[in-house]
């Protein structure tokens, strides 16, 4: 009997590929594990076992799979099915969601460019002849590719014995083509069994006699090896001996020591586990009793706690709940930025079952953290990004999507481009796991979602403590320009109380969601401003390395002195970011230490931490930030938060504009006065009757609810109304005006008036390649699937015009 498996591969191709699996290997294979199969003419792929089956593919003769990679699954069935609905919902190949889903050291490719490990010394008699002829081409040759390997072996498949290199440290693969987990490993120290004997002991210690440093160091061994039973490691006994590597070298290198590593976790936290008790008061206990009653009606349930009513410790009696339970939870956060304070308050409750899992953090960490979520032998809490939603869990009993208003849950590029709370309301389904949605400033569809019964409504509208909400005051900027009150981009109100803030040791937290000194440079003479040579947006003039940079693709020239146009030296900024506010803070309050927080400043796995532990414990006076610190930071001491310029939130072309500056000025007004003393927040706009900045000032969530919602539905958009955006992308402008405008063509066949566009976008150019955007609204009665086969007969007429090759279709649903 012939034996087939269909296998996910790690390319965006339309379905499974079929392959054929001899019979002595078809007992070892299940659904899950991975297989290195052929794809192409000559390259090799590792692939996920999706389905195993007696029936061989109609229209192409299957190939036999290579090898066999795991011994056990390293993927659910759980999450075989959650990505293939997917796959379905967000119109994206399996393939895109594997390699979204597994860290890349678990798929090897044959592109792979190896080289030899020059870090540690080789044990050449270790190594089996064909691993031996690979070392020796190592030693004449820097660099090689798989398929040489392979002709030099005579062999088609040879990434096993490749593998068995890298474990033996005698290889090292390029990170670029071939990512590979290795363990970390400690180096430690012993005695060399020769001398576990008195005797030769004593005579070693007579021999080291004329050499001090040495025996030192045997000395320095003995005395940490009786205060701990644990091994020694060389970092520790250098630093206990205060001697150097190269004598504890010379004593390996005579035999007196011996040297042998160990597997280190990177998971592991130094944290102390400090079991605090979590003491709900009133209003948190209803809320959680209520959440309660809404899981035990199998419903997701939306918590709605306005800034620092404390969700947090509801969360946590709930984690404790179902971990108690032998179960597993996620903890979903949109933002590093967050988990730096929530992790350490976490894993000082829960300690080592606390995990992290981000894009921050290493390929090895990141293996490691999926191993232990699959075999759950450590960690039952994962907190992490969007991505953490594609992690193995076994046994999942709980989903807490916090800040679920956030729009860093959407995934934009690469595919697939789907958005995590939506995509954890299916999670939560499939795994039979409880939801909880926590925001201060829900989404218009989860609180929509919530008015008419399909999710649970929990509120939670007092901080805690009793604490005041903080007092909110718009600062007409137009009529302190005219009286000459502004200093710089501060009004004379906002430095006033600024100045009265830090007279009382308290911090203030400045929001300008801006980054850079200035987005524009303009001439005085011509009015000439210098563009992005590849990008349709004017370059941002950075002050801290003199610089023009363009924020899309990365371009960057040296600050010009006079206009390239004109020649004259008449040239000023216009706008101004994050730096310019730091700059003019500098002279203002020179006394003061000021700290700067976005994408410039947070670079790195701990760029955030470093800045967030900083402002904590009051080594910064002034905080100024972009929307990073709009989402849910907790600092003590901050009594003053200053919005720079709240218009630029508002005019922003998208029609969640509106919702989204709510969302952003509550939060971040919800920074100020999180103790006893109430907090005051000044916001400085051009236009203080504004209805949404009037909305904030009264915390007026209804009220923007209702507003936004009349105006959704009377102008098609959601929650009334489905999106899907289609972005046409190529390096030629007619080419990309040509196929949008045949595909809008072909939709408008089959959906009317329900297509809009093709348009250009406000950037119409990034990278030298030219977009154009088709948006069509699904209205409430038509079915969102037969819309999407739809589109899917015009795209594959579409890819059947040979001149449309070149241009590039993103397809995005729910594109917010």
């Amino acid at each position: 009997m012939n034996h087939f498996v269909d296998v996910i591969l790690p390319l965006p191709l339309p379905s499974r590929f079929t392959y054929q699996v001899r019979e002595e290997e078809i007992g070892d294979l299940k659904k899950g594990m991975r297989v290195a199969v052929p794809f192409g003419k000559t390259k090799v792929y590792t692939g996920i076992t999706a389905n195993i089956h007696q029936e061989a593919p109609k229209i192409y003769k299957a190939k036999f799979i290579e090898q066999i990679l795991d011994d056990k699954p390293i993927v659910t069935q759980t999450q075989l099915k959650f990505w293939k609905w997917l796959s379905s919902y967000y119109m994206c190949a399996e393939g895109d969601i594997l390699k979204a889903a597994l860290p890349g050291a678990f798929l090897l490719e044959s592109e792979t460019v190896v080289e030899l490990n020059t870090k540690t010394d080789i044990d050449e008699e270790g190594l089996t002849d064909e691993e031996y002829l690979v070392y020796e081409a190592l030693q004449n040759q820097s660099v090689i590719k798989i398929k040489e390997i392979s002709n030099l072996l005579g062999k088609k498949n040879v990434l096993n014995i490749l593998q068995k290199l890298v474990a033996k440290n005698v290889a090292v693969v390029s990170q670029e083509l071939y990512k590979q987990y290795k363990p970390k490993l400690i180096r430690y120290i012993k005695l060399a069994e020769l001398y576990n004997k008195e005797e030769e002991l004593q005579q070693l210690l007579e021999t080291l006699n004329n050499a001090p440093k040495q025996s030192s160091v045997v000395l320095t061994l003995f005395s940490l090896l009786a205060k701990s039973k644990k091994p020694i490691s060389v970092k520790q006994l250098i630093k206990e001996s205060e001697a150097s590597a190269a004598i504890i070298k010379t004593l390996v290198d005579k035999g007196v020591l011996d040297e042998y590593y160990l597997q280190k976790d990177r998971t592991d936290t130094q944290q102390q586990v400090e079991k605090f008790q979590v003491n709900l008061n009133e209003n948190q206990q209803q809320a959680y009793t209520e959440i309660n009653e809404n899981f035990q009606a199998n419903k997701v349930t939306l918590l709605h706690g306005i800034t620092s009513s404390g969700k947090t410790e509801i969360y946590i009696q709930l984690i404790k709940d179902v971990i108690s339970q032998g179960k597993q939870v996620l903890y979903l956060l949109p933002e590093i930025a967050l988990t730096t304070q929530l992790i350490s308050r976490l894993q000082q409750y829960f300690g080592e079952d606390v995990l992290v899992f981000h894009s921050k953090y290493s390929l090895n960490e990141r293996v490691e953290v999926y191993q232990h979520v699959l075999e759950q032998t450590k960690g039952k809490i994962v907190i992490g990004a969007r991505s953490s939603i594609f992690l193995p869990f076994q046994d999942l009993g709980l989903i807490i999507v916090d800040e679920s208003h956030e729009t860093t849950f959407k995934q934009y590029d690469p595919a697939p481009r789907y958005h995590a709370r939506d995509a954890s309301v299916v999670l939560s389904n499939i795994t039979k796991a409880n939801l909880l949605l926590g925001s201060a400033t829900p989404s218009l569809e989860s609180y929509f979602n919530a008015q008419h019964h399909k999710y649970g409504l929990v509120s939670l509208n007092r901080r805690y403590g009793n604490v005041l909400p903080p007092q909110v005051e718009l600062v007409d900027v137009k009529e302190k320009y005219k009286k000459k009150l502004m200093k710089g981009r501060f009004s004379d109100t906002l430095l006033e109380e600024m100045k009265i803030t830090l007279s009382e040791g308290k911090q203030v937290i400045l929001f300008q969601n801006r980054r850079g000194f200035s987005p524009i440079l303009e001439c005085n003479t011509c009015g000439h401003s210098p563009q992005c040579p590849n990008c349709d947006v004017s370059l941002t003039y950075h002050k801290h390395n003199n610089s023009l940079r363009c924020h899309y693709c990365g371009y960057h020239i040296a600050m010009q002195l006079q206009c390239i146009a004109c020649k004259s030296t008449e040239v000023t900024t216009k706008g101004f970011g994050t730096e310019q506010i730091e700059t003019e803070l500098k002279s203002l309050f020179p006394n003061h230490k000021i700290g700067r927080m976005d994408l410039d400043t947070t670079r790195g796995k701990h760029g955030y931490e470093k800045i967030i532990t900083a402002f904590e414990q009051q080594e910064i006076d002034i905080l100024i930030g972009t929307q990073m610190l709009t989402k849910g930071l907790d600092f003590r001491n901050v009594d003053l938060v200053g919005v720079m310029s709240a218009d630029s939130l508002l005019n922003f072309p998208d029609f969640r504009a509106h919702e989204r500056s709510f969302h952003m000025l509550v939060q971040v007004a919800g920074r100020a006065g999180r103790t006893k003393q109430r907090g005051k927040v000044l916001i400085q706009t051009y236009n203080p009757n504004h209805q949404i900045l009037q909305q904030v000032t009264t915390n007026s969530y209804l009220e923007m609810y209702k507003e936004q919602l009349q105006e959704r539905q009377n102008y098609k958009y959601p929650p009334f109304y489905r999106l899907i955006k289609l972005t046409f992308k190529a390096k030629d402008f007619n080419t990309v005006n040509e196929a949008s405008s045949w595909f809008a063509k072909g939709l408008i066949q089959g959906l009317k008036e329900n297509v809009l566009g093709p348009e250009f976008p406000p950037v119409a150019r990034i990278r030298n390649e030219y977009y154009k955007n088709i948006i069509i609204k699904i209205p409430p009665e038509h079915s969102i699937s037969k819309t999407k086969e739809f589109i899917e007969k015009v795209r594959k007429t579409y890819d059947s015009v040979g001149s449309f090759k070149k241009v590039r279709l993103i397809l995005n649903v729910d594109p917010y």
